[in-house]
């Protein structure tokens, strides 16, 4: 800082020193402003500015500070000196870029050049404003970083949205799963409640998601309930809700998951787990349509909702043996869908292989562009006692710690690699991104070569070394189908093999 800087337009406003500490103000909340200078009257003054604006402020006097800061609150935008002693401006644009990478950095200086600037927006700058400073001028400045980042955090939060709902997408042509879907279709306009029955990790969650998204509720809350997962003791002030005094630290009214989901569809999984007196609770609110919370000396609260309940237990036999109520089984078992366990429907393990490649290389980045047909055949051929669920861990698995960009059965789970051939085998075909190929019975095998090669080759973009790869052959023989005689293949394939790609050394 110079002494000149004394005469900005800027002036304290006889603030008290907040180095450090955050001063929320106004409707911004959420979008933060960062001031660092080494000059208090300027960091007071702008502070002033922002805050009348309507913009939480954070201030620091060095760029040290500033990290702190950066380090403990969530930063939309940092406004910083460029000239202070100890880290200046720029070194802390550069820091911030690693520990804060969103936060937009607006440089300040009585010392602007061409050259400055330019470097400055190198690093990642958004913008770079000269002193004396204006305050409209900055004003301007740091709202549009705000919308900026605004729009950036917003962006990232659809991407995240289009990203799980493609993950909850339903996959699946075979034969069992397809009744499956044909009754859930059929069920799910209706009010009826529906009881999922099926293993873990079939999938229950995500038909019960189905079954509420195609009914004329799906504007109204759908509430999952995992009954296994709550504790005995505490399950029915979850369910239920309770009243203020209603036990030893009920210091407050509190609504129950019934209440939330007032007008949607309430999800009960592991239903089979609940305690003969939640028992009684859930066939008062199935018959009446009303609960009554815990302390709440008999007064009831009316309740409009549609019940999806799901188990992996054998609910007759829990009726026979006297731990479920057969009057509260029937009112359950209106429709009831039976979920096929993936071992019963592994047709569709490829469809499931490609579509959770596609969801786990887009979340991490990573170049995925198919899987090995060595890797494929383990998959088809492992028993999946986990069902889906474990096919998918499987596949994330792999994805996260591959090397390559063919997923090969080294990145397969161990168990996957050992297990294989414990359950039926399938024929398989080949996976790559986006598509899988398959075959009727009888094609000949030569046919089936063919365009397994045409199709690798056009999806590699004329690749023969990739395309070799994913095949699980030699470059050399993609060669020698491409030179035999009448093959179509050499005029269908694109020509360029890219560097170094000859059938030599494979």
């Amino acid at each position: 800082m110079t002494g000149s800087d004394s005469d900005h337009l800027l002036r304290s406003q006889g603030l008290p020193s907040s180095d450090g500490a955050p001063r929320h103000v106004g409707e911004a909340a959420g979008q933060t402003v960062l001031i660092v200078d080494d000059e208090r009257g300027i960091v007071e003054s702008l502070g002033k500015i922002f805050e009348r604006e309507g913009i939480s402020v954070l201030t620091a006097s060095s760029g040290a500070s500033a990290l702190d800061l950066l380090r403990k609150h969530r930063v939309a935008v940092l406004l910083t000196d460029l000239m202070m002693p100890g880290m200046s401006g720029m070194d802390l644009l550069k820091t911030t870029r690693t520990i804060a990478p969103e936060t937009e950095v607006v440089l300040m200086t009585a010392y602007g050049t061409v050259e400055t600037a330019v470097e400055a927006m190198k690093e990642g700058a958004y913008d770079f404003v000269t002193k004396p400073l204006k305050r409209a001028h900055v004003v301007r400045i740091v709202r549009n970083a705000l919308e900026k980042q605004s729009l950036v955090v917003e962006n990232r939060a659809l991407r995240a949205q289009l990203l799980e709902k493609r993950r909850r997408a339903i996959i699946g042509t075979s034969l069992s799963w397809r009744r499956t879907m044909d009754l859930v279709v059929q069920a799910a306009p209706s009010e009826a409640t529906v009881l999922l029955l099926g293993e873990s990790g079939t999938g229950k969650e995500l038909l019960a998601r189905a079954i509420h998204e195609n009914s004329p509720r799906a504007g109204h809350p759908f509430i999952p309930v995992n009954c296994s997962a709550i504790p005995e003791s505490i399950l029915e002030a979850e369910l239920f809700g309770y009243e203020k005094g209603a036990f030893t630290g009920a210091t407050s009214r509190r609504e129950g998951r019934f209440e939330a989901a007032h007008g949607g569809t309430l999800f009960l999984d592991e239903i089979g787990e609940i305690t003969p007196s939640v028992q009684v609770k859930l066939l008062r609110v199935l018959q009446e349509g009303e609960i009554e919370r815990l302390g709440a000396g008999g007064r009831v609260t009316p309740i409009d909702i549609r019940l999806v309940a799901a188990t992996n237990k054998d609910l007759m036999r829990l009726v026979r043996e006297g731990r479920f109520r057969e009057d509260l089984y029937y009112r359950l078992n209106v429709i009831s869908v039976g979920i096929p366990p993936l071992r019963d429907r592994r047709d569709d393990i490829p469809l499931l292989v490609e579509h959770f490649m596609q969801v786990y290389r887009e979340k991490n980045g990573k170049p995925i562009v198919g899987l090995s047909r060595r890797a494929l055949e383990l998959l088809a051929d492992y028993p999946w006692p986990g069902n889906v669920r474990e096919l998918e861990n499987a596949i994330e698995r792999a994805v996260v710690l591959t090397r390559q960009a063919i997923i090969g059965e080294e990145d397969l789970p161990f168990e996957v690699r050992e297990g294989a051939g414990l359950g039926a085998s399938m024929p398989v075909g080949i996976l790559q991104s986006g598509r899988v190929l398959s075959f009727p019975i009888g094609t000949r095998l030569e046919d089936i070569e063919r365009q397994a090669i045409f199709e690798t080759l056009r999806h590699t973009t004329g690749d023969k070394r990739l395309a070799a790869q994913l095949l699980g052959i030699a470059t050399r023989t993609i060669y020698r189908k491409l030179e035999a005689p009448g093959s179509d293949l050499g005029d269908q394939a694109v020509d360029d093999d890219g560097p170094s790609h000859t059938p030599e050394g494979d």
